[in-house]
Protein backbone atom coordinates (compact mmCIF):
# COMPACT_ATOMS: atom_id res chain seq x y z
CA UNK A 1 0.00 0.00 0.00
CA UNK A 2 1.56 3.30 -1.18
CA UNK A 3 1.09 5.98 2.14
CA UNK A 4 3.60 8.58 0.72
CA UNK A 5 4.33 10.17 -2.55
CA UNK A 6 7.80 11.88 -3.23
CA UNK A 7 8.47 14.76 -6.10
CA UNK A 8 12.03 15.19 -6.40
CA UNK A 9 13.64 18.34 -9.04
CA UNK A 10 17.48 16.84 -9.11
CA UNK A 11 19.69 18.79 -11.14
CA UNK A 12 23.52 19.61 -11.20
CA UNK A 13 23.96 21.49 -8.15
CA UNK A 14 21.15 19.94 -5.87
CA UNK A 15 18.42 17.96 -5.10
CA UNK A 16 15.11 18.51 -3.73
CA UNK A 17 12.37 16.61 -2.41
CA UNK A 18 8.72 17.72 -1.74
CA UNK A 19 7.08 14.61 1.10
CA UNK A 20 2.90 14.44 0.35
CA UNK A 21 0.51 12.33 1.09
CA UNK A 22 -1.10 10.15 -1.78
CA UNK A 23 -3.95 12.68 -1.15
CA UNK A 24 -2.05 15.64 -2.27
CA UNK A 25 -1.70 17.23 1.73
CA UNK A 26 2.09 18.23 1.37
CA UNK A 27 3.71 17.04 4.63
CA UNK A 28 7.45 18.37 4.34
CA UNK A 29 10.60 19.26 2.16
CA UNK A 30 14.08 18.06 2.12
CA UNK A 31 17.61 18.93 0.43
CA UNK A 32 20.76 17.03 -0.36
CA UNK A 33 23.63 16.79 -2.80
CA UNK A 34 23.41 16.71 -6.76
CA UNK A 35 21.28 14.31 -8.41
CA UNK A 36 21.38 14.94 -12.23
CA UNK A 37 22.23 11.89 -13.71
CA UNK A 38 25.86 12.93 -15.16
CA UNK A 39 27.34 12.83 -11.90
CA UNK A 40 26.23 9.04 -12.04
CA UNK A 41 23.55 6.53 -11.33
CA UNK A 42 23.85 5.47 -8.07
CA UNK A 43 25.21 8.70 -6.55
CA UNK A 44 22.03 10.24 -7.91
CA UNK A 45 19.98 7.54 -5.91
CA UNK A 46 21.91 8.10 -2.60
CA UNK A 47 21.09 11.77 -3.03
CA UNK A 48 17.73 11.32 -3.61
CA UNK A 49 17.57 9.04 -0.95
CA UNK A 50 19.14 10.98 1.38
CA UNK A 51 16.89 13.74 0.28
CA UNK A 52 14.34 11.72 1.20
CA UNK A 53 14.93 11.24 4.39
CA UNK A 54 15.29 14.81 5.58
CA UNK A 55 11.69 15.69 4.05
CA UNK A 56 10.69 12.92 6.28
CA UNK A 57 12.62 14.10 9.59
CA UNK A 58 11.23 17.92 8.61
CA UNK A 59 7.88 16.29 8.68
CA UNK A 60 8.40 14.57 12.01
CA UNK A 61 6.94 11.29 10.41
CA UNK A 62 8.63 8.18 10.56
CA UNK A 63 9.85 6.57 7.23
CA UNK A 64 8.64 3.48 6.12
CA UNK A 65 10.29 0.90 3.70
CA UNK A 66 10.16 2.16 0.50
CA UNK A 67 7.71 -0.30 -0.75
CA UNK A 68 5.55 2.14 0.74
CA UNK A 69 6.24 5.35 -1.23
CA UNK A 70 6.11 6.18 -5.18
CA UNK A 71 8.27 8.90 -6.42
CA UNK A 72 8.23 10.97 -9.16
CA UNK A 73 11.41 12.34 -10.23
CA UNK A 74 12.64 15.33 -12.62
CA UNK A 75 16.25 14.86 -13.31
CA UNK A 76 19.25 16.40 -15.52
CA UNK A 77 20.27 14.19 -18.01
CA UNK A 78 17.14 12.30 -18.66
CA UNK A 79 17.84 12.83 -22.60
CA UNK A 80 20.61 10.25 -21.98
CA UNK A 81 17.90 7.50 -22.64
CA UNK A 82 20.71 4.73 -21.41
CA UNK A 83 21.45 6.48 -18.31
CA UNK A 84 17.42 7.04 -17.67
CA UNK A 85 17.01 3.50 -18.60
CA UNK A 86 19.71 2.56 -15.80
CA UNK A 87 18.21 4.76 -13.18
CA UNK A 88 15.14 4.03 -13.16
CA UNK A 89 16.30 -0.46 -12.90
CA UNK A 90 18.33 0.55 -10.49
CA UNK A 91 15.47 1.71 -8.18
CA UNK A 92 15.98 0.18 -5.01
CA UNK A 93 12.60 -0.62 -4.03
CA UNK A 94 9.92 2.13 -4.14
CA UNK A 95 6.72 1.07 -5.09
CA UNK A 96 6.08 2.92 -8.22
CA UNK A 97 8.92 5.12 -10.10
CA UNK A 98 7.99 8.06 -13.05
CA UNK A 99 10.99 9.63 -14.17
CA UNK A 100 10.81 12.82 -16.57
CA UNK A 101 13.03 15.59 -17.59
CA UNK A 102 13.46 17.98 -14.88
CA UNK A 103 11.89 20.63 -17.63
CA UNK A 104 8.66 19.21 -17.99
CA UNK A 105 8.43 18.99 -14.13
CA UNK A 106 9.20 21.97 -14.01
CA UNK A 107 6.76 22.92 -16.57
CA UNK A 108 4.28 20.61 -14.80
CA UNK A 109 4.66 22.53 -11.26
CA UNK A 110 4.97 26.18 -12.90
CA UNK A 111 1.67 26.14 -14.67
CA UNK A 112 -0.11 23.40 -12.35
CA UNK A 113 -1.00 20.95 -15.32
CA UNK A 114 -1.94 23.62 -17.62
CA UNK A 115 -0.85 25.00 -21.12
CA UNK A 116 2.71 27.10 -20.98
CA UNK A 117 5.39 27.63 -21.18
CA UNK A 118 8.86 27.85 -18.75
CA UNK A 119 12.66 28.49 -18.85
CA UNK A 120 14.94 27.34 -15.95
CA UNK A 121 17.81 29.04 -15.40
CA UNK A 122 19.98 27.46 -12.83
CA UNK A 123 23.11 25.36 -13.16
CA UNK A 124 22.11 24.73 -16.93
CA UNK A 125 19.01 25.99 -18.50
CA UNK A 126 16.52 24.81 -20.82
CA UNK A 127 12.68 25.51 -21.85
CA UNK A 128 9.92 23.90 -22.13
CA UNK A 129 6.37 24.15 -23.56
CA UNK A 130 3.05 22.02 -23.03
CA UNK A 131 0.39 22.81 -25.49
CA UNK A 132 -3.40 22.83 -24.36
CA UNK A 133 -3.81 19.53 -26.83
CA UNK A 134 -1.04 17.91 -24.49
CA UNK A 135 1.96 17.96 -26.73
CA UNK A 136 5.27 19.20 -25.75
CA UNK A 137 8.63 21.01 -27.15
CA UNK A 138 11.87 21.44 -25.47
CA UNK A 139 14.49 24.30 -26.33
CA UNK A 140 18.03 24.20 -25.38
CA UNK A 141 19.02 22.12 -22.46
CA UNK A 142 22.00 20.42 -24.90
CA UNK A 143 24.17 20.40 -21.78
CA UNK A 144 27.30 22.05 -21.06
CA UNK A 145 29.60 22.88 -22.33
CA UNK A 146 27.80 22.77 -25.93
CA UNK A 147 24.87 24.45 -24.72
CA UNK A 148 23.04 25.34 -21.73
CA UNK A 149 23.22 29.10 -22.68
CA UNK A 150 22.26 32.08 -19.57
CA UNK A 151 22.83 28.86 -17.20
CA UNK A 152 24.97 29.77 -14.22
CA UNK A 153 27.84 27.09 -16.11
CA UNK A 154 27.90 29.15 -18.89
CA UNK A 155 28.11 32.47 -17.45
CA UNK A 156 30.80 30.99 -15.04
CA UNK A 157 32.83 29.86 -18.37
CA UNK A 158 32.53 33.40 -19.80
CA UNK A 159 33.86 34.84 -16.68
CA UNK A 160 36.99 32.53 -16.69
CA UNK A 161 37.15 33.44 -20.03
CA UNK A 162 37.87 36.66 -19.69
CA UNK A 163 40.18 36.07 -16.77
CA UNK A 164 42.17 34.33 -19.79
CA UNK A 165 42.35 37.48 -21.54
CA UNK A 166 43.15 39.88 -19.05
CA UNK A 167 46.17 37.36 -17.25
CA UNK A 168 47.51 37.06 -20.95
CA UNK A 169 47.13 41.08 -21.42
CA UNK A 170 44.26 40.76 -24.58
CA UNK A 171 42.57 42.35 -22.77
CA UNK A 172 42.71 45.22 -19.86
CA UNK A 173 42.87 43.76 -16.14
CA UNK A 174 40.10 44.43 -13.26
CA UNK A 175 38.81 44.38 -10.03
CA UNK A 176 36.22 41.37 -11.61
CA UNK A 177 38.70 39.51 -13.29
CA UNK A 178 41.29 39.74 -10.05
CA UNK A 179 37.71 38.39 -8.42
CA UNK A 180 37.08 35.06 -10.33
CA UNK A 181 40.96 34.11 -10.86
CA UNK A 182 41.08 34.18 -7.01
CA UNK A 183 38.03 31.96 -7.08
CA UNK A 184 39.69 29.85 -9.16
CA UNK A 185 42.93 29.40 -6.69
CA UNK A 186 44.76 33.00 -8.33
CA UNK A 187 47.96 32.15 -10.66
CA UNK A 188 47.87 30.55 -13.75
CA UNK A 189 48.92 27.47 -12.89
CA UNK A 190 46.32 27.27 -10.11
CA UNK A 191 44.18 28.33 -12.64
CA UNK A 192 45.47 25.33 -14.99
CA UNK A 193 44.65 22.63 -12.35
CA UNK A 194 41.32 24.32 -11.72
CA UNK A 195 40.35 24.21 -15.31
CA UNK A 196 41.37 20.41 -15.37
CA UNK A 197 39.02 19.51 -12.30
CA UNK A 198 36.12 21.71 -12.55
CA UNK A 199 33.05 20.70 -12.61
CA UNK A 200 29.67 22.17 -14.51
CA UNK A 201 28.93 22.95 -10.49
CA UNK A 202 32.30 24.68 -10.27
CA UNK A 203 31.75 26.82 -13.27
CA UNK A 204 28.26 27.57 -11.93
CA UNK A 205 29.80 29.00 -8.73
CA UNK A 206 31.78 31.83 -10.74
CA UNK A 207 27.82 33.11 -11.91
CA UNK A 208 28.09 34.79 -8.30
CA UNK A 209 30.60 36.72 -8.86
CA UNK A 210 29.66 38.34 -12.27
CA UNK A 211 26.32 39.29 -10.49
CA UNK A 212 28.21 40.66 -8.02
CA UNK A 213 30.33 42.93 -10.76
CA UNK A 214 27.67 43.67 -12.94
CA UNK A 215 26.79 46.92 -11.88
CA UNK A 216 30.40 48.20 -11.63
CA UNK A 217 31.98 46.21 -14.43
CA UNK A 218 31.21 46.43 -17.99
CA UNK A 219 32.27 42.64 -18.80
CA UNK A 220 30.43 41.64 -16.20
CA UNK A 221 27.22 43.63 -17.63
CA UNK A 222 28.00 42.89 -21.12
CA UNK A 223 27.85 38.68 -20.14
CA UNK A 224 24.85 39.17 -18.31
CA UNK A 225 22.92 41.20 -20.61
CA UNK A 226 24.37 38.46 -23.55
CA UNK A 227 22.26 35.74 -20.80
CA UNK A 228 19.29 37.75 -21.07
CA UNK A 229 19.45 38.17 -24.87
CA UNK A 230 20.03 34.51 -25.05
CA UNK A 231 16.72 33.26 -22.87
CA UNK A 232 14.78 35.86 -25.03
CA UNK A 233 15.70 33.18 -27.74
CA UNK A 234 14.66 30.47 -25.95
CA UNK A 235 11.57 32.26 -25.87
CA UNK A 236 11.72 32.45 -29.36
CA UNK A 237 11.82 29.04 -29.62
CA UNK A 238 9.62 27.68 -27.66
CA UNK A 239 6.60 29.88 -28.69
CA UNK A 240 7.01 32.00 -31.87
CA UNK A 241 3.52 33.33 -31.83
CA UNK A 242 4.44 34.43 -28.15
CA UNK A 243 0.76 33.72 -27.11
CA UNK A 244 1.42 31.19 -23.85
CA UNK A 245 2.41 32.33 -20.64
CA UNK A 246 6.50 31.96 -19.74
CA UNK A 247 7.43 31.09 -16.17
CA UNK A 248 11.29 31.63 -15.36
CA UNK A 249 12.10 29.44 -13.32
CA UNK A 250 15.68 28.27 -10.93
CA UNK A 251 17.93 30.19 -8.69
CA UNK A 252 19.23 32.48 -11.51
CA UNK A 253 15.62 33.05 -12.22
CA UNK A 254 15.19 36.38 -10.48
CA UNK A 255 19.04 37.62 -11.11
CA UNK A 256 18.27 37.98 -14.58
CA UNK A 257 15.17 39.72 -14.80
CA UNK A 258 17.12 42.72 -14.78
CA UNK A 259 18.67 41.74 -18.47
CA UNK A 260 15.40 40.37 -20.11
CA UNK A 261 14.32 42.10 -23.27
CA UNK A 262 11.16 44.16 -22.28
CA UNK A 263 9.01 42.50 -25.01
CA UNK A 264 9.49 39.19 -23.03
CA UNK A 265 9.25 40.39 -19.26
CA UNK A 266 5.79 41.51 -20.51
CA UNK A 267 4.81 37.31 -21.32
CA UNK A 268 6.70 36.92 -17.77
CA UNK A 269 4.17 35.05 -15.11
CA UNK A 270 5.39 33.32 -11.41
CA UNK A 271 5.25 30.02 -11.30
CA UNK A 272 2.63 28.91 -9.52
CA UNK A 273 4.89 25.68 -8.18
CA UNK A 274 8.26 24.47 -8.81
CA UNK A 275 9.91 21.20 -10.32
CA UNK A 276 9.54 19.39 -7.27
CA UNK A 277 5.68 19.78 -7.09
CA UNK A 278 5.60 18.80 -10.95
CA UNK A 279 7.04 15.58 -9.64
CA UNK A 280 4.51 15.04 -7.30
CA UNK A 281 1.87 15.52 -10.33
CA UNK A 282 3.85 13.73 -12.23
CA UNK A 283 3.49 10.54 -9.48
CA UNK A 284 -0.12 11.06 -9.74
CA UNK A 285 -0.68 10.90 -12.79
CA UNK A 286 1.37 7.92 -13.10
CA UNK A 287 -0.82 6.06 -10.52
CA UNK A 288 -3.69 6.86 -12.14
CA UNK A 289 -2.69 5.35 -15.36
Amino acid sequence: MIEFLIGVDGGGSGTRVRLARPDGQLLGEGQAGPSGLLHGIQPAWAAVEEAIGRAFAAAGVAQPARGHIAIGLGLAGVHNKQWAGNFVAANPGFAAVALETDAFTTVLGAHEGRAGAIIALGTGSVGEILHADGSRHEVGGWGFPAGDEAGGAWIGMKAINHVQQAMDGRVAGSAFADAVADACGGGRDRIQVWLANATQTAYAQLARIVLQYADSDATAHAILQEAGRQVALIAHGLDPSGTLPIALCGGLAEPLRAYLPPALLQRIVPPQGDSAAGGLRLIQQHLKE
